[in-house]
């Protein structure tokens, strides 16, 4: 019991002297806590203090800144205000010294005016003395007189203008036909052609004579077939192991050939060998077409054209004219066409395009009635060409007018192609004696000095003397001589007949 005493006591005196040490020392403490506080309070405003005299003092020092800035700026702008009055003064000093000059101009500017004036009168009325004597001496009024100078004047200007024209076609006559020759020339030389002339009899050799007869047929029922089948006509007569088939139409020809060829090959012939024959001989020459067709616009460079058109085209292999294979003619003129196309500085392609089909025509001329320039435009306009294209393909014989360069080559590489040595068949003595003809018919004209049938009779050049044929009869002349030529010559295309009427002043220095 006493122990137990004796340690609550000793808990109480512990807590007593417990909270006594403690409060001795938070006292402690905060006088030391409110010690330093006074002195950061102390040290913060005197801090404050040096800091608001800093602030103070760069405020100032920035507030003379700107205030010399300020003088400095202000003093600069009086200066350039000072000057730009400067200026003015000047300008309105200037101003007005022209005002002066320009019064004392337009005083004596009035005072020549009036001296003008005075002058003109006196002018006028010297002018109509003048003309009123003029009038009497010329017995002619003055409009009459402006009349007869116009006139005349007119007709010095008209005289020397049809000099300087005259002068000027010459020239570039002369000039474009220099130009054009070395163009040909040289589309000439670079279009290596073949000069052989294609002989298209359709003479079939037979191995025998006794062959003739099995060909016949027993009442001549082979061929009535075979010239039912190939719409052809089939020729046997004397001449000895030949047979000839004849017909209008080129490919219907071939066809009656190659199968007569089979035929005589096989041995078999009777009217169902004769069937089977013509549909192989029939398929092989459409195939020969398509084919010669796809080369030539592959020779030519002529991709994207219509199939029914490069069939046509392959059709002008079995066709001539003048013995010339109309479409080995065709991609010469395609050549000729792009080469002068080119030296001309143009596109070639439509130029080759053009010449390539000109004379697609002639491919079913046996069927469409018309020209076959026509034929061949219409057939290239219903399978999609392009207008130019047409209108060349119209023109190249002058069927309409040609309005376009390529319309121009075209024609140009067609009359070279057909006129070159070798082209067509013609005779020596047939050639000679047209040429001869074309002369004596322009001979025969009164006036008509010489005539000179040239470029193998496709032109007749007629010169007649001046003092019995005048400017407006040389028409007259060449309407003539050409509506002749028509009706009393046949001639493939068609003959340009030029009358040249030339005057000339001859004398002599002695």
């Amino acid at each position: 019991m006493p122990t137990v005493v004796y340690i609550i006591i000793g808990v109480v005196v512990g807590i007593i002297l417990g909270y006594v040490i403690s409060r001795f020392v938070v006292n402690a403490s905060t006088k030391h806590a409110a010690e330093e506080a006074e002195k950061l309070v102390s040290e913060a405003k005197s801090l404050a203090e040096t800091t608001k005299r800093e602030a103070i003092i760069e405020a100032k020092d920035a507030a003379l800144k700107l205030r010399q800035e300020a003088e400095a700026e202000n003093k600069e702008r009086q200066r350039e205000i000072r000057a730009s009055e400067n200026r003015l003064a000047q300008r309105e000093e200037s101003i007005d010294k022209r005002a002066e000059a320009l019064d004392a101009r337009e005083h004596q500017l009035s005072s020549q005016q009036g001296q003008l004036d005075r002058r003109e009168r006196n002018i006028a009325a010297a002018e109509k003395e003048v003309s009123a004597k003029l009038e009497h001496v010329a017995g002619m009024t003055s409009e009459q007189a402006k009349e007869e100078l116009l006139r005349s004047l007119k007709d010095q200007v008209a005289h020397k203008s049809a000099a300087i024209i005259r002068e000027s076609e010459a020239r570039t006559k002369a000039e474009a036909d220099k130009k054009s020759r070395e163009i040909l020339s040289l589309a000439i030389q670079r279009v290596a052609a073949d000069h052989s002339s294609e002989v298209t009899v359709s003479t079939i050799h037979i191995p025998s004579d006794d062959l003739k007869g099995r060909i016949i047929g027993r009442e001549g029922r082979n061929i009535r077939s075979f010239e039912q089948l190939t719409g052809t006509n089939l020729i046997i007569d004397d001449t000895p192991e030949c047979v000839t088939i004849s017909c209008f139409d080129p490919v219907r020809r071939e066809i009656g050939r190659v199968t007569m060829e089979n035929l005589i090959a096989d041995g078999r012939i009777h009217p169902a060998r004769i069937e089977e024959m013509y549909g192989k001989a029939e398929a092989f020459v459409n195939q020969c077409i398509q084919d010669a067709g796809e080369k030539a616009t592959f020779d030519a460079g002529i991709h994207d054209l219509h199939p029914e058109l490069v069939h046509t085209l392959g059709r002008l292999l079995y066709r001539t004219s003048y013995g010339q294979n109309v479409l080995n003619h065709s991609l010469e003129v395609a050549y000729l066409a792009g080469v002068m196309a080119a030296e001309l500085g143009l596109d070639p392609i439509p130029a080759k395009r053009a010449g390539l089909l000109h004379d697609l025509g002639k491919a079913v001329d046996h069927e469409v009635d018309g020209s076959h320039a026509v034929i061949g435009a219409d057939l290239a306009r219903r399978f999609g060409e392009r207008p130019e294209i047409v209108h060349a393909i119209e023109a190249h014989h002058n069927d309409v007018d040609p309005n376009s360069v390529i319309d121009v080559l075209v024609q140009a590489a067609d009359a070279v192609s057909a006129a070159r040595p070798g082209a067509r068949k013609e005779t020596l003595d047939a050639y000679i004696k047209r040429l001869e003809k074309l002369e004596e018919i322009a001979n025969s004209y009164k006036g008509v000095e010489r005539t000179y049938a040239i470029q193998a009779g496709r032109e007749v050049r007629v010169m007649v003397t001046p003092e019995v044929v005048d400017e407006a009869t040389t028409t007259v002349l060449a309407h003539d001589i050409a509506h002749q030529i028509e009706s009393e010559m046949q001639y493939p295309g068609q003959v340009k007949v030029v009358v040249i009427r030339e005057s000339r002043a001859i004398d002599y220095a002695r």
